[in-house]
């Protein structure tokens, strides 16, 4: 799992070919603590199929203003660089496994 910030999150994004999933989290959020086993599962579970980053927003405010994140945990699955899926709230694992399974 990738450790995102404003300084890195662009070239991270933009440097892959594979189906990227980002949680966008605070640390001060319940429903976002309880995310990260289930993105911890999935990042194990996709290894070499996708990536995964978790981005704070409370240390990263430029990307999340840049992506309008207004409420954690989102979730955004990029391709190619380019959004192409958000969730937002607390999810099931499936839920999410679902929505990255038809871009592998």
């Amino acid at each position: 799992m990738i450790t995102l910030t404003d300084e890195n999150f662009e070239q991270e994004i933009q440097n892959t070919d594979k189906p990227f999933l980002v949680d966008f989290w605070s640390q001060m959020c319940a429903p976002c603590l309880a995310m990260g086993s289930i993105i911890e599962e999935i990042d194990s579970e996709f290894e070499g199929k996708i990536k995964v980053g978790k981005l704070n927003v409370g240390e990263s405010l430029e990307i999340a203003r840049k992506y309008g994140i207004m409420a954690v945990p989102t979730f955004i699955i990029f391709k190619n660089g380019q959004e192409i899926e958000r969730i937002i709230g607390a999810k099931s694992k499936q839920s999410l496994v679902d929505k990255l399974s038809p871009l592998i």
